[in-house]
């Protein structure tokens, strides 16, 4: 595995905050400039440009929050014309109004550097050929890899998402090397490959992957490597900050390398908004220092997470973050207990008992919350005795319940019974909203 630039990416620490602080007050002025809900957040909070000297004065200017990009719908948080804005990406708006972000010509170009960073840490060159499954459109995932795998001079193979047994065959015919898509994606196409008769680690020549847009656990990728013989790499980003690039493993996956030179990363409690020390587990803020359009300052990603400044094996001198735990919003409350999906995760895979593939169900009835973990069935425990299937969802729930300190129903599944996704997958249905 290589290192694209290593003079960003292994700078010595003292340079590296000078080099954010003088980037920081830059933006800082920008925004003030240019954006008037930023002014008026910045005017409320009582801050003004002058008072931002250096990193340790981030903490003095106001959170962005996703509400904030509703609000302003669909430019008011750009930060230059539109004439300067050379292409536009945005949200899904599943949960409300698309959030809405854009990027001059400058920024395409540090997206697409980013993303050659990210792929050459997962060991792509001029030789790969890059697979891209991820949606290409509105998404900012398939562009996002597309420009940074032509940045490094690789062989972009642009399939997007969907299509499944279509992806595969052309894996096999065009001899895709690295492939990117979500976690769960990978092992839908796994799982589709045993179907389809081809082995991935004999028919294929596929060395890596590069997964992201969802939360996903070691478990997971233990699953994912075996299954298809590869190193699984994981990839952060989300749309508000630039896309999939803002931070990226390398091959001691160890912990996601932040870029730091365009990006400052805080952890703050998501209750007190406090900033917290690294090693503790938080929210993950970022502030945007090198961006053009849409330079958010502290947006609040709702990730939950650790980060470690500690240098890393492979030199690389930035902060890393640890795999994403859940989302502060995404959380489960459940009679007090709070429960993130990965943590079902986590025990599935470690028992090996069933598929990877899951739904958490939640219902009130009466003023008690229940939840009911829906476990698909492997094929051979489909055909299994009833009384082994019994045994095997009581050891399943007892860990489920051990694990999180809650009661549940355990409800095994039978095999492909539960959705698959080619995008990020559903793992949580949550009935409360509709039955209270």
């Amino acid at each position: 595995m290589g290192i694209w630039n290593k003079e960003c990416e292994c700078m010595e620490r003292e340079k590296l905050l000078k080099l954010q602080g003088e980037r920081l007050c830059n933006t800082v002025r920008k925004i003030y400039s240019n954006v008037p809900y930023y002014r008026r957040k910045m005017v409320e909070k009582g801050v003004e440009p002058g008072d931002i000297n250096s990193v340790d004065d981030l903490k003095k200017l106001p959170f962005t929050y996703k509400q904030d990009l509703r609000d302003t719908y669909p430019y008011g948080l750009f930060a230059v014309p539109m004439d300067q804005v050379v292409r536009i990406h945005a949200s899904t708006g599943t949960t409300g109004k698309r959030t809405v972000v854009g990027y001059t010509a400058k920024d395409i170009d540090m997206w697409a550097e980013l993303i050659a960073r990210s792929l050459t840490s997962a060991g792509a060159d001029k030789s790969s050929f890059v697979h891209v499954a991820y949606g290409y459109g509105l998404f900012t995932g398939g562009l996002g890899v597309h420009y940074g795998a032509e940045k490094i001079g690789a062989t972009v193979i642009p399939v997007s998402g969907g299509n499944t047994k279509r992806q595969i065959e052309i894996m096999k015919d065009f001899g895709s090397t690295i492939l990117t898509c979500t976690p769960s994606y990978a092992l839908y196409l796994a799982e589709t490959m045993i179907e389809m008769g081809i082995d991935p680690k004999r028919d294929l020549q596929l060395k890596s992957g590069v997964f992201g847009a969802e939360p996903w656990t070691q478990e997971m990728r233990k699953e994912i490597e075996e299954r298809m013989g590869i190193m699984a790499i994981d990839i952060y980003g989300l749309s508000e900050i630039v896309g999939p690039g803002v931070a990226i493993e390398c091959e001691h996956q160890d912990g996601m390398h932040i870029q730091e030179d365009h990006f400052i990363v805080e952890i703050i409690d998501p209750e007190t908004e406090e900033p917290l020390p690294a090693g503790s587990e938080g929210e993950l803020v970022f502030t945007c220092i090198t961006k053009e359009a849409l330079p958010l300052i502290r947006y609040r990603t709702r990730d939950i997470c650790r980060v470690n400044d500690a240098r890393c094996a492979c030199g690389r001198t930035q902060t890393r973050m640890g795999k994403v735990t859940g989302r502060s919003d995404d959380m489960l409350i459940i009679r007090g207990v709070n429960v993130f999906p990965s943590q079902i995760e986590s025990v599935l895979l470690e028992l090996g008992l069933a598929s990877p593939h899951y739904q958490l169900v939640v219902e009130r009835v009466g003023t008690l919350d229940n939840l009911e973990v829906q476990v698909e069935m492997t094929t051979d425990m489909f055909s299994d005795q009833v009384r082994q299937i019994e045994k095997a969802e009581q050891r399943i729930r007892g860990s489920i319940e051990s694990t999180l300190g809650l009661s549940c129903k355990v409800r095994l599944m039978e095999p492909k019974s539960i959705e698959r996704s080619e995008g990020k997958a559903k793992r949580v249905i949550d009935k409360r909203q509709t039955t209270s």
